[in-house]
C-alpha cells in the first residue's frame, strides 16, 4: 500500500510525503499492551509507522474491557500480542509487525529484546517497576530513544498529564520510585508521561491485595496516555519536532545537576 492510499490522505495534509516516508521507514517497539500500550500501538499504526514490535505477556481478561483497545467479549482469553497484531493488520496491511507473547524479567530482558529488529524508538507501557528499570538500563546501554509511561491508576483528569524529565516529576508514586532508582543506576535524560494530579483515594477493602482491588482505572485515562505517547513519537519521527538525545549512563547532563 503506497503513500497515495486514501488511508493516509488526512495524514499527508499534515506530514507531506517526506514525513510519511520517514514514518513508513521507522521501527517502534511498544512494550506492554494494556490500556496505555494497546492505544499507543493502535495510534502508531493509524499514524503510518511502517514497522511495529508489540510485546506483552498476558491474555485478555474481562477486567480489561473498560480501558484496553484490544479487549472485547470476543477476545477474552486470547493472547494480547496476537489480538494486537490482528488489529494492526486491519488498520495498515502493509505494516511489518513483530508480535509476541513474552514474559520479561530483569534477568532475561536484554537477551529477549536483542533478538528483535533494532528500534528507532522504544515506548515503555509496562506497569511493573522492576521491568521498567530493566528496560531503561537495556535501552540506555544501546543508545535507543526511549519514552516511558508512569502511573495512570486512580487518576481522573487527563488535562493534568504532562511530559517531563523523570527528575522533574511530582505527585506520582511510580515516578518517585523510578526517579530514585534511575539516580542509583546513573540513568539520565529519561523522558516520561506522568500525571500531576493527586490520586483519588479508593476506599480500601479489608484484605485487598491485588491491583484490581486497590488501583482504579477510568475508561479514558490509559488510552489518552497511549495516544499522547504515540503522538509525540510520530511527530518526532516524521520530522515535525526535533528528535531527542537518547538517555545516557554516567555523568548527569547540565540541566540535571
Amino acid at each position: 500500500m503506497g503513500l497515495e492510499s486514501e488511508r493516509f490522505a488526512r495524514l499527508k495534509l499534515l506530514l507531506k510525503d517526506e514525513g510519511l516516508e520517514k514514518l513508513q521507514g521507522s521501527t517502534v517497539m511498544v512494550l506492554g499492551l494494556g490500556g496505555v500500550g494497546s492505544a499507543c500501538a493502535e495510534a502508531l499504526a493509524r499514524g503510518g509507522v511502517g514497522n511495529l514490535i508489540v510485546l506483552d505477556r498476558d491474555v485478555v481478561e474481562e477486567s480489561n474491557i473498560n480501558r484496553q483497545a484490544i479487549a472485547f467479549t470476543s477476545t477474552l482469553g486470547r493472547v494480547k500480542a496476537q489480538v494486537m497484531e490482528e488489529m494492526i493488520r486491519e488498520i495498515q496491511p502493509d505494516c511489518t509487525i513483530t508480535a509476541q507473547q513474552v514474559f520479561l524479567t530483569p534477568d532475561n530482558l536484554a537477551d529477549t529484546l536483542d533478538k528483535f529488529p533494532r528500534p528507532d524508538y522504544v515506548i515503555d507501557c509496562i506497569d511493573t517497576i522492576s521491568q521498567k528499570l530493566a528496560i531503561y538500563q537495556w535501552a540506555t546501554e544501546r543508545g535507543y530513544r526511549l519514552l516511558a509511561s508512569m502511573g495512570a491508576a486512580n487518576r481522573l483528569d487527563p488535562t493534568l498529564l504532562q511530559f517531563a524529565n523523570i527528575r522533574r516529576t511530582y505527585n506520582c508514586s511510580m515516578s518517585k520510585v523510578v526517579r530514585s532508582e534511575c539516580r542509583k543506576r546513573q540513568i539520565y535524560g529519561l523522558e516520561v508521561l506522568f500525571s500531576t494530579e493527586l490520586p483519588f483515594k479508593v476506599e480500601k477493602v479489608a484484605g485487598a491485595r491485588t491491583k484490581g482491588q486497590t488501583l482504579g482505572s477510568m475508561s479514558y485515562m490509559p488510552p489518552i496516555m497511549g495516544q499522547m505517547l504515540a503522538g509525540k513519537v510520530i511527530r518526532q519521527l516524521a520530522g515535525m519536532e526535533e528528535l531527542p538525545v537518547p538517555p545516557s549512563l554516567g555523568e548527569p547532563r547540565a540541566a540535571e545537576d
